[in-house]
């Protein structure tokens, strides 16, 4: 395997082509205001749109992992007034995966209106489904031009979406291509902000990394005998809250576990919960904490290999999942959380565990809470530890620093490592080769999948196609997803009025992964209410549920066979039934399953032509 491209150093922007900029007549050569107001205004109004649309995309940031942030703005053709709200016929933006595309949703509540109008995209289309629903919504709608912000930063989805629509005849213009004037390039930097944890995924391979911490005005994150309750403000406690929210999951070390015992919820915020993940290489962590109750978060102790093996073992009974490294450090901690397909991760560790997560280059971001109350104290522990740095030349210097008021706080926030723009290297369409969906991207014989985002991602049972299938009574119900109909298929037939509010609650829940988060919480707090019979029957009823998806949309089967010859492995690191597991270690029934149906397939395939060719 390939090993992933080294991080520049810690401060360096890397080396980023320049576009060449339209030059710009200085104020005195301008001419009549009505000679050049069209394109400048045409300019100006595309930037402001499509500002607006990574607008509307940063409502999803927290709950699309691992889709990116998509925002779309459905402009009319110029009408008579300079209210530019008065434009916007619809917008949208993806909630999660598995939901209806941010375009779909732009397109349907613009109705009429867009036809012959313009949409905005902070970020190029990126399907995996095989349906090319994002396309095909603008497509139908009648839209005549599409403006993008970023073209797509993973390869195998880069540029596709944007020569489906040329080919359909809509034009395309993309910012830094086709869009070159300095006035987009405020938009230009909301488009990178909004998708920031996708591009660094993209090109460090590994997620977005947020180190948070709280201070005082002489830099001291706790007094020297280690109290800490409180640094900053309620106001700041309020902030970090929407920052975890908007995170796949939060770490801390063994120190923080044992001194503080945090929650580490995203309380007073709604929706999306982040993975806890406490560090700890020797595992001597408390045997009663707020972490182990995984009711209100799931929580994972990355430990070292072989720490603590009862204890280990004590937490599982809790449901805490416990991952052993060969070494513990952050740079392995973080490549496994890219396997899981985690976009951003926040860092509210102690000092030491903060250096060595720097020193690592895994941190890309800082939140600094500067509260203003002094503390003192020689011992007193500071956010960060020791980094090796003698002389302040050695400094590690913020990029696009932006400071905030929170009530008495101040909240200074700046960037270690610059957000990639991945755009300047990506080859014009012309270059692109399309891709075969026939062709494996691994060189064996192996098909992985595991998130939305990989090429085969349709295998998932997140994908958003909804399947028609029998309750227990025989009555037809249509279900958003398949992991809806197995998640709630747990409660089914179960004779208890709760039960059966569970299975409606599941069928209601807005995305696969609420559905998933439901149903596995439900089922660990009232384990009374499983039918008895769940674990013999759970592998039949994905089955099922499977066979439903397959046969109600023939291009799933089309990809499917596709895949003929090759093994199939759902390769998610953490779930070692349907999964392949993180060494390999998994049973992979999900990928099992899809093989057998792909097997019944092509015998049905098989035996209709053999049935033709004796009739003849």
């Amino acid at each position: 395997m390939l090993a992933p491209p080294a991080p520049p150093p810690l401060g360096v922007a890397p080396a980023r082509a320049s576009y060449p900029l339209r030059p710009v007549p200085s104020r005195r050569c301008l001419p009549a205001p009505r000679a050049v107001s069209a394109a400048a205004a045409s300019h100006a109004h595309d930037a402001v749109f499509l500002r607006r649309a990574a607008e509307v995309a940063d409502r999803s940031a927290g709950l699309t992992s691992p889709h990116p942030n998509f925002g779309c703005v459905i402009a009319r053709p110029q009408l008579e007034t300079e209210n530019l709200d008065a434009w916007v016929a619809g917008e949208g933006f993806l909630y999660a995966q598995g939901t209806p595309c941010a375009e779909l949703i732009a397109a349907d509540q613009a109705g009429d209106h867009a036809r012959g109008a313009t949409a905005y995209l902070n970020l190029e289309p990126g399907d995996c489904y095989g349906d090319s629903t994002a396309v095909s919504s603008l497509v139908q709608a009648g839209i005549t031009r599409v403006v993008v912000g970023l073209r797509h930063p993973l390869k195998h989805l880069r540029g596709k979406a944007i020569q489906s629509l040329r080919s359909d005849g809509i034009q395309v213009d993309v910012v830094g291509e086709d869009l070159q004037s300095k006035l987009f390039k405020e938009a230009l930097t909301s488009c990178l902000i909004v998708n920031a944890p996708l591009l660094y995924r993209a090109a460090f391979r590994v997620p977005f990394s947020v180190l948070k911490y709280a201070m005082t005005a002489d830099g001291k994150i706790a007094a020297s005998s280690g109290h800490a309750s409180w640094v900053s403000g309620r106001a700041s406690r309020g902030r970090v809250f929407e920052l975890r929210g908007r995170s796949d999951a939060v770490i801390v070390g063994g120190n923080t576990v044992r001194r503080d015992d945090p929650r580490l919820t995203a309380r007073h915020v709604k929706g999306h919960v982040p993975v806890r993940i406490v560090m700890s290489q020797t595992c001597n962590l408390p045997e009663e904490a707020n972490l182990w109750n995984v009711h209100e978060a799931y929580t994972i102790v990355a430990t070292q290999r072989g720490a603590r093996r009862d204890f280990q073992k004590k937490l599982a009974m809790k449901g805490v999942e416990v991952v052993e490294f060969d070494m513990l450090n952050p740079r392995d901690v973080m490549s496994y959380c890219y396997d899981r397909g985690y976009l951003s991760v926040l860092w509210e560790c102690g000092g030491t565990l903060s250096a060595a997560a720097i020193s690592a280059r895994v941190i890309h971001k800082v939140y600094a809470f500067c509260a203003p109350k002094i503390i003192g104290g020689a011992n007193a522990p500071t956010p960060v530890g020791e980094l090796g740095m003698n002389q302040m030349t050695q400094a590690i210097d913020l990029i696009d620093v932006s400071y905030e008021q929170i009530d008495r706080d101040m909240l200074m926030s700046g960037f270690i490592q610059p957000i990639p723009d991945l755009s300047p290297v990506i080859p014009s369409v012309d270059e692109i080769p399309s891709v075969d969906p026939e062709v494996s991207p691994y060189e064996t014989n192996i098909i992985s999948f595991y998130k939305t985002w990989d090429t085969f991602g349709v295998f998932s049972n997140f994908s958003p196609h909804p399947i028609h299938m029998p309750d227990e009574k025989g009555d037809c119900l249509t279900w958003p997803t398949v992991e809806h109909y197995y998640q709630a298929h747990k409660f089914a037939g179960v004779d208890n009025p709760q039960a059966r509010d569970i299975v409606k609650e599941i069928k209601k829940a807005r995305s696969p992964e609420e559905a998933a988060r439901i149903g596995r919480t439900r089922q660990r707090e009232f384990p009374e209410l499983v039918r008895p019979d769940w674990e013999s029957m759970k592998i039949d009823v994905m089955y099922r549920a499977l066979k439903c998806k397959f046969s109600s949309y023939p291009h799933l089967t089309e990809m499917l066979l596709s895949t003929a010859g090759s093994v199939l492995v759902e390769s998610s690191p953490h779930d070692l039934f349907w999964g392949g597991g993180r060494e390999g270690e998994g049973l992979n029934y999900l990928g099992r399953l899809l093989m057998q149906l792909r097997s019944e397939i092509l015998g049905t395939v098989r035996t209709s032509a053999e049935v033709a060719t004796d009739s003849a």
